[in-house]
Parts: C-alpha cells; structure tokens; sequence
C-alpha cells in the first residue's frame, strides 16, 4: 500500500526555518521531521511513499539522493576511488518524489499524484507532525466500516498551561491535554481510490472542498487516537519536539 505525504506547503508560520528548506525538512534531532514520519510508517511495514513535493523541493530531492550515499561509517580509497562501506544499513524504502507545484493546494497535490493510485486504497499524512498512532489498528478500522475514508481524529495539548489556585497562590501549573470534544484532524488518513474522481484543480483543497463533502454524503469515518500527537507549526513546537528527542522521551519513536 502506498502513502503520501503532503511535502510541498511553505510552512510560513515557522519562517526562522523555512527560508531555506521546506517545513518536512525542518530538523528534529539532527533528523528532517519527514524521516521520523516515514520511520514511523516503516514499523508498521508501509515502505512505499508519494512525497508531494512543491517548495524547495529540491532539498527533499538532495536528501534522499544523499541519503543512500552517505549513510553510515566508510572508508575512501583516495588514490584508486573506491568506496568500502561499514556497517551499512539502508532503508527499504521505495520513494517516489512527485512535483506537485509550489502553489497547489492540498487536493490537488493528491490529483497530481492520481496515475499513481490508481484502483488502490492509499494512506496519507502531513510532513509536519509526528505521532505513536497504530497504523495497523487504523487501517483495520477502514477496512471495517466500507466507508471511502477515514480521518484520526486528535485532541491536540492545549496551547497553554493551566493553573490550579490556592487563593492567589498558585499550587499547580501544568501543560493540560485538550478537554471536553476538542477533536481535530490529526492527519493519518485512508483513502478508497474512488475519492480521486472528486477531486479538481490544483485550487482544490483536500479539507474543505473533500473532506466536508464526504461528510456530507456520510463516506467520512473518524479513528479516535486519545494518546500521543503534535504538529510542528512553530519554533515552539519544534522546540517542544526537539527537547522530547534529546531527552530520549519521544513517544512517537517506536521503531528501533
């Protein structure tokens, strides 16, 4: 099965590290955001991917190109050229690098893909979030319910902490998960082929052209993921995800 990932936006929210490189390149750990999501497909045994590519796509490009290349320790045999590689250990990724347009919307950075889905069910995710959500488990919930797709549903932490008072004193301050309904997409989805035909032109936009018509016709379908889950939309969030891997606490690393 295939799984695209929308790769293409600006990321103008996190400028400080967008002028450059696009958002799914944006480092965690030292690692583009878009290897921890491809590493998290990976565990799950999803190991062909779309990468709709648009702003600076290129760098994605490089990365994988070098990526093969470049891995691991080597020894150089300067004077001959030859190459002796250690402890090699390469992906088992087949990756597809699609140019999509720097302005597509994110429905029609899915038609662009279209030859390539054809008669297929697919999976799709954003380049700019993580998560420790069983995909296995989601795409048994799609196959399921028969509807022509499904969204993960997710309550994001709140922006801010809360506080718990005493009076004026505060005697607790802590970064709350959302409450109450609080659901949003989440990404995560899976598609039936046949919601290629409702897609447009590249002004077509996957969430509000797509996903409210197939609500409307009662072909949407939710998996509720209650544990872990955060986008990066800000050098705040970045942080936030950095400072998680650093300190070895990263919940959506459940590879290897």
């Amino acid at each position: 099965m295939k799984v695209v990932v929308l790769a293409g936006g600006l990321g103008s929210r996190l400028a400080e590290e967008t002028e450059t490189r696009p958002k799914a390149m944006v480092e965690i750990g030292g690692r583009p955001i878009l290897w921890h999501i491809l590493k998290h497909f990976d565990h799950y045994g999803f190991r062909e991917f779309l990468i709709a590519v648009g702003y600076r796509g290129e760098v994605i490009k490089r990365y994988f190109l070098d990526h093969s290349g470049l891995s691991g320790s080597m020894t150089i045999d300067l004077l001959s050229g030859g190459v002796k590689r250690h402890e090699e250990r390469r992906e088992e990724w087949i990756v597809h690098l699609i140019e999509t347009g720097s302005a597509t919307m994110t429905g029609g950075r899915v038609k662009r893909l279209a030859p390539w889905l054809v008669g297929q069910t697919f999976m799709l995710t954003y380049g700019d979030g993580v998560s420790d959500v069983n995909l296995q488990s989601l795409l048994e919930f799609h196959k399921r319910h028969g509807r022509m797709a499904t969204v993960t549903a997710v309550r994001p932490p709140a922006r801010f902490g809360g506080l718990v008072f005493d009076g004026n004193r505060v005697v607790e301050f802590t970064e709350k998960a959302q409450i109450g309904e609080g659901w949003i997409n989440g990404g995560y989805m899976v598609f039936e082929p046949e919601v290629i035909q409702l897609l447009g032109g590249d002004e077509t936009v996957l969430e509000a052209d797509i996903l409210e018509l197939l609500a409307e016709r009662g072909q949407l379908m939710a998996y509720r993921h209650e544990s872990f889950w955060q986008c990066m939309d800000t050098l705040r969030d970045k942080r936030l995800l950095d400072g998680l891997w650093e300190r070895g606490d990263a919940p959506w690393k459940i590879w290897e």
